[in-house]
């Protein structure tokens, strides 16, 4: 059986205070699935998502003893069991281009997540406002790195070259794309292009929510314009 136990762990920012928190972890023989590394009010802090195969009561059980084992670490300031990123903000979806753009896609795709996520659902919307092929097309690479990415949606009136080619490399990572009905290439390469930007956000939310029956996959044309 699998367990998820996350950790939120305060170091001393010191040379190998990582090697020895991840080391005490696998003495337990568990498994690290994420790790992420945050500065907080001038202070380090450790995001760690810990795979436990054990059933739950035992997990409980060993868990107790990882949080003693940790915080007798001289590198070890403090640390505390908290609710994963996956049940608190869910899926993300990314919303990159023109400011006006982005706005619309925002309104749709924030509105119809809300009506998913009152029914027990977890998904976010995060969008950048950007401009210039070189900073969009970076901006689209980056999404590959980011947790829990599942669709971007591309906003603007023109995008095309580079940008073109960042399209298929996060694709790769099965992230949908989703591109405005626009002029340039990149709607020659997105997963669907819809014409109304609210609309775009709307099916982005639908695409990725268990509580709704729609999916691009489902459409027989991937290229359909609405």
């Amino acid at each position: 059986m699998t367990n998820k136990i996350t950790l939120w762990i305060e170091p001393k920012n010191v040379i190998g205070a990582l090697k020895e928190i991840t080391g005490r972890i696998a003495d337990f023989n568990w498994n690290i699935v994420y790790i992420e590394q945050f500065e907080r009010v001038k202070r380090m802090w450790l995001y760690v998502e810990i795979e436990i195969l054990v059933d739950e009561k035992e997990a409980l059980e060993k868990f107790k003893i990882l949080v003693t084992k940790l915080k007798e670490l001289d590198v070890v300031l403090s640390v505390e069991n908290v609710s994963p990123f996956n049940e608190i903000y869910g899926k993300r979806i990314i919303v990159i281009g023109g400011g006006a753009q982005v706005a619309a896609v925002a309104n749709g795709a924030i509105s119809e997540a809300d009506r998913h996520n009152i029914r027990g659902e977890r998904i976010s919307v995060d969008t950048i406002p950007v401009i210039g092929e070189h900073e969009i097309a970076e901006a689209v690479r980056g999404v590959a790195r980011l947790p829990r990415a599942k669709t971007l949606i591309l906003a603007g009136s023109l995008m095309g070259g580079e940008i073109s080619k960042a399209v298929e490399e996060v694709k790769r990572y099965e992230i949908k794309v989703i591109s405005l009905n626009m002029a340039g290439s990149v709607p020659d390469h997105a997963d669907l292009v819809v014409t109304d930007p609210i609309q775009a956000g709307v099916m982005a939310v639908m695409d990725i929510a268990s509580t709704a029956k729609f999916t691009i996959d489902k459409l027989k044309s991937k290229k359909r314009v609405f």
